[in-house]
């Protein structure tokens, strides 16, 4: 019954494509058509979290936010949202008014590595796994009004992809380039490994090399990481955020840091 219900919902929203207008704004960033950075001009920033199979930073995390009372985004796969022993967390994160979204239902590659013009799925394989994602955040009380910026699995999408995603009504948002915080997943038998000092250092570096620093930054962590890694990022975030609000920056959820559509 459940199936059915999303493939109902698919053709009826699909009956009733979005006709928002591409959001056009001074101060924003976008690449290939998703948002990437909000107001540069302002000094806000989204601490942005994902998470598909891993969340052994998550009640860590929770605590952290809590204490620095920070309201940060998460994008989880459904994947995540139908982990039993992810549930007790998310209904944490959802009372403390986190912003809570979707990151693909099977956390699949959308689009060609290489090739980045090359869908590796139909438009009918991406909605459905889109809405599945938030058939399962629906168990959790969030809506899609609750939720409109889809962050794509593997921060990896195209054009095509930011089209069928504003077909369906939702935007379109990836991190904001420039540090190596999303290299926090790596483990030490890969090339691209990077330490969490160095990843540390890469964002003060560039907060500090740019006029505009991390204003309006989408900076993505994940929540939790291979065991094989144990030299976990999260672990340096309360040096980083205190670093930053003593440089004035205010900690805000992507639903504020962007425009509303």
């Amino acid at each position: 019954m459940e199936r059915i219900g999303v493939i109902c919902w698919l053709l009826f929203l699909l009956a009733i494509q979005s006709k928002a207008q591409e959001i056009s704004a001074e101060h924003y960033t976008s690449i290939h058509r998703a948002l990437v950075r909000g107001d540069s001009t302002q000094k806000n920033i989204s601490l942005v979290f994902t998470g598909d199979q891993f969340a052994d930073g998550g009640s860590y995390l929770h605590q952290l936010l809590k204490k620095e009372k920070i309201s940060a985004s998460f994008f989880f796969t459904g994947n995540f949202y139908r982990n039993p022993k992810f549930n007790r967390l998310i209904k944490k994160l959802v009372r403390n008014g986190h912003y809570l979204g979707a990151h693909s239902n099977k956390h699949l590659l959308y689009c060609d590595w290489t090739q980045r013009d090359s869908l590796l799925v139909t438009q009918e394989e991406f909605s459905v796994d889109l809405l599945e994602n938030y058939w399962e955040m629906a168990k959790y009380g969030i809506e899609r009004k609750d939720a409109p910026y889809f962050l794509p699995p593997y921060e990896w999408y195209n054009n095509t992809i930011a089209t069928w995603t504003q077909e369906l009504g939702f935007t379109l948002v990836n991190m904001t380039h420039g540090t190596l915080s999303h290299a926090d997943y790596t483990t030490p038998n890969h090339n691209n490994y990077r330490s969490s000092k160095i990843i540390l250092e890469s964002i003060i570096d560039y907060e500090e090399r740019n006029c505009r620093g991390l204003n309006g930054f989408l900076l993505l962590v994940h929540i939790g990481t291979d065991p094989a890694r144990t030299d976990k990022f999260y672990h340096y975030l309360p040096s980083l955020i205190a670093h930053l609000k003593n440089k004035g920056y205010q900690f805000t959820t992507v639903t504020q840091l962007l425009p509303q559509h």
